[in-house]
Parts: C-alpha cells; structure tokens; sequence
C-alpha cells in the first residue's frame, strides 16, 4: 500500500483545497497518472499516482481544506481494491491509539513569571515589530520569563501556521437577506481560494501601503510605426507576435535602473534595494488574476519577453502555471488596454512598492510644432508606496518610460 500526500506546495504555500479527485475508489490508476487536483491560493496544480495499482480509501474529499504533508489517499498494490472489513479491522486500532499517552506522567505545571515582571529590551522590541503578544508566549528563563530566543521561536511559528480558512464573525461581511422574489433569482457560489486570496491581499495593500497614483501620457506613435515595419519579419524569425508588452518591459527596466526606490520595498524598518529586475505580468484567467514574472529582463531581449510573456499567458488560462513561476517579482505591468480600459488605478501587487498600468490607445488631437495633429495616445497610470518613493521619484520614473516609448532607440541604445 502506498500513501498519497500533498506535495511541497511552494514558498509561503501551506495549504489547499481539494478541488476534485479524477478516480474513484476501487478504479485502477498508472504511474504518474493524475488522480487528484488541488487548489491552491496561487495555482491549481494536480497530483500524479506514485505507483501503479487500485485507489483505495480516499481519506481527504473533495472541497476539504487541507495541509502539505497530509493524507490525500492510497493506492493498493494489484488490481482489486482492499475490502471494507479490513478498514474496518484498523479502525479500533485507531482508536485506541489516543489512549497510550493518558498513561504519562502530567508535565510540571510551568513556571509563571512575576505579574509585574520586565520584559527584556530585546523581547519587547521583537514583540513591537512582530505583533505577537509576548505575554502569550511561553517562557523558558529565570522564573519563566520570556527570553529572546522564546520570541524568536513564537514568530517563526506565527509565520510557519496556515492562515485559518473561516475568519472570525466579524471580520466576515454579511450581506442582508434579499425579498423572497429576488432571492429565487440570485445564485450563491463559493468563492475559490484564488479569489479568496485575490480579495485578502488587495484589501491588505490598501490597509498597509500610503498608496497613491500618478499619471501621464504617451504618444505611441513610433512605437507603432516600428512595430508595423517589423512585425511580419519578427514573428518569422522569433515565433512569436511582436506586441507593446515587449517595449514597455524594457522602458520599465530603463526607469527602474534610474529611479531604484521604484524597484525597493520595506522590510521592517529597512528598505531593500533590488539590483535585479524580475518584471511581473499581470493576466486574467477564468479562475481570477494571476501575476507570472519575467526574470533578468535588463539582460533578456524584446524578443526574448515576448516569448515568455506570450508562454506565460497561454499556461495561464491553461491552469498550468507553476508557484515559483508566479514568485519573486519586483514590479508589475498590468495592461487594462486590451478589454478596453482608458483609464484605472492600479493596486499594488504586495511587497513590491510600484505597478505600472497601461491603457487603450486612443487617437486624440494633439499639438505637435504648433500645429494639430491626430496622434495614437495611452495613459500610463504608476501606482506606488509613498513609505519607500517620493513624488518627485514616482514622476521622474513615469517620465522616463514615456521618454523611452517616445523614442524607442533609447532602447536598443540602452539611453
């Protein structure tokens, strides 16, 4: 008999939900075949047969919330599925099982430090960035105090606990009853747990960020004319189409090189400054808005972003990302243009400080020389965390992307 567990997930990925299993118990399955999807709050991935044989139990159903490690299932060896009875027959085994440690000698009650105990100068300064309350932690020190090694300890658990499933009543926002005539008209659909963490980390953003948005315009005339002239000859060469993605990548990474705060974010009370420029591309799905990263785009070529972004975004609606594909950025394009947008404001993508959103291109009149001309423009919108850039940074940055779109030889030149 073999066990079926959920895999290691990924970085910060410690939980899943059951989406559906692909076999039922008793049918036969073969190596690698897949028997069970899980969702997960960035990716759905699916979960392969170890080895060949019967599935067996299925100990986790589906819509179960469930951690990495546990039990999913298993799968028996040979072609017939294990008898009832001998589940049966391990079922008092079970049971008993929680029995044993009763016969254990009760631990010491622990020490209980002194109501008016001080706490140490390190614990108290764990305590105020952590949030974790170090009256609640145990301690291990002289009389029980709390020591610094007993904070360290609390937040790594803290941090390492999966974030709980149902949220207090409170925080849940109920809604009032619809008239009985609407209410036979409405449908009520459980919210999946991408959505579910789409919602969380926006409303974290606006609760935790000194978020703000500036704007611009650019005229894409020259971009389009060069995408026009070489389109047909890029695509033969590189097998892939040339679009708009590609160019403002690369003004971004030439913005980000000029104004680094933009490319930062906070960690605590430091400011972390990233010498390397892994772009993410935001992509709407059925399932929700995913975010895959380009990495070391200062050192990839147009042509090379197209085809990633181009991969990226048919895995995307194919459900078949990977979490570290989805991982690591350090600033974000989102293009709102292609259903139609002329004009948003972007939410932060947390921990980054800066997103940038691009718009429809419209032709607007526009003087050029003293003189009217009809001319291609998109609003650029650049959202981004006032605690790590400035005003002044945050519109030279959306200036240099304008300048380097404006004139697209900035970017073969790297200008």
């Amino acid at each position: 008999m073999t066990e079926i567990r959920v895999p290691t997930l990924g970085e910060s990925v410690t939980e899943a939900t059951i989406g559906r299993w692909f076999k039922k118990a008793g049918e036969a399955v073969a190596v690698d075949e897949p028997l069970v999807e899980l969702e997960t709050d960035k990716v759905t991935i699916e979960v392969p047969a170890p080895v060949a044989g019967t599935l067996g139990e299925i100990i986790a159903k589906d819509g179960e919330t469930v951690a990495v490690g546990a039990l999913l299932g298993q799968i028996n060896d040979g072609a017939v599925a294990a008898k009832p009875a001998a589940a049966a027959a391990a079922a008092p085994a079970k049971a008993a099982a929680p029995a044993a440690p009763a016969a254990a000698p009760a631990p010491a009650a622990p020490k209980v430090p002194p109501s008016d105990a001080p706490l140490a100068p390190s614990v108290r300064k764990l305590s105020a960035e952590s949030g974790v309350d170090a009256s609640t932690v145990p301690g291990s020190g002289k009389d029980g105090r709390v020591t610094k090694g007993d904070m360290l300890a609390a937040i790594e658990k803290a941090a390492s606990a999966p974030t709980p499933v149902n949220q207090p009543a409170a925080a849940v926002q109920v809604r009032a009853p619809s008239p009985a005539d609407d209410a036979a008209r409405e449908e009520r659909v459980k919210m999946t747990r991408l959505r579910q963490t789409i919602a969380r980390r926006l409303k974290d953003v606006q609760n935790t960020a000194a978020m703000l948005t500036t704007f611009n315009e650019v005229d894409m005339t020259e971009v389009m004319k060069l995408r026009a002239l070489y389109k047909d000859t890029f695509e033969k060469k590189h097998g892939s189409k040339l679009g708009f993605m590609g160019f403002f990548t690369k003004a971004v990474v030439q913005g980000l090189k000029d104004i680094p705060a933009v490319n930062a974010e906070i960690d605590g009370s430091d400011l972390i400054y990233k010498n390397y420029y892994h772009i993410g591309v935001a992509v709407g799905t059925d399932r929700g808005l995913v975010v895959p990263v380009v990495r070391d785009c200062d050192h990839k070529s147009i042509a090379e972003i197209e085809k990633s972004i181009a991969d990226y975004g048919r895995r995307a609606r194919d459900g078949q990302l990977k979490i570290d594909e989805m991982q690591g950025g350090t600033f974000t394009i989102t293009n709102g243009g292609i259903y139609g947008s002329l004009m948003s404001t972007p939410i932060l993508n947390a921990p980054q400080s800066g997103i940038l959103g691009m718009h429809k291109i419209q032709e607007r009149p526009m003087v050029v020389g003293g003189k009217i001309e009809v001319r291609p423009m998109m609003y650029l919108a650049l959202s981004y965390d006032h605690r790590v850039i400035d005003g002044k940074e945050a519109v030279t940055f959306l200036v240099r992307v304008k300048e380097s779109l404006e004139d697209p030889a900035r970017l073969v030149l790297d200008l």
